[in-house]
């Protein structure tokens, strides 16, 4: 066709200024994901424990706010089995008992945890399913069933780890924690 220009990128340096605009909103867009994202690879020596719970849905909330209530926010690493202390060490799962070793010894290499902090759970269904009763109708012997394996599994770690702090505890469907001693 006469007299009419033929409009493309070459001759209008529209796909550079497209290219242009597009890589800047690219860039600051990667910018802002970058400073989003927690990077701290320095942080890695500082981890303070290895949080090892159950992994009840009631109590996920409850959990990350006891630890940041200690001034732990950011400070430790997570292990969740159903169970807790109980998944470590039953005879009827025992792909968990190597999960729970396995995981605290990549804590150990990778993070240097100085504590090992186990805390299970009231009403917990691991306990059901494992001893085939529902504890949480006896808090009593609830207590003293978890208090049983909670100190059977710190023997444990000890065992193999003795200069590993281990810290116990029975968490109330409310967020309260017990210490167990």
């Amino acid at each position: 066709m006469v007299g009419r220009q033929q409009h493309s990128a070459e001759t209008c340096g529209c796909a550079a200024r497209m290219l242009s605009r597009r890589s800047v909103l690219a860039s600051l867009a990667g910018a802002g994901i970058a400073a989003a994202i927690p990077w701290r690879p320095a942080l890695a020596a500082q981890t303070d424990a290895l949080l090892f719970n159950c992994i009840d849905f009631r109590l996920t909330d409850a959990t990350t706010r006891y630890m940041a209530g200690r001034g732990m926010a950011g400070k430790y690493d997570q292990l969740v089995l159903a169970g807790a202390s109980l998944a470590a060490q039953t005879k009827k799962f025992p792909a968990w008992n190597e999960t729970f070793w396995q995981h605290l010894k990549v804590a150990l290499d990778l993070h240097h945890i100085h504590e090992v902090i186990v805390i299970d759970h009231r009403d917990c269904g691991a306990y059901k399913v494992v001893f085939g009763e529902d504890f949480s109708q006896d808090p009593a012997k609830e207590l003293a069933v978890h208090a049983r394996e909670l100190r059977n599994l710190r023997r444990k770690i000890v065992a193999r780890y003795p200069k590993l702090n281990v810290e116990l505890g029975l968490m109330a469907l409310d967020g309260n924690v017990e210490a167990v001693a």
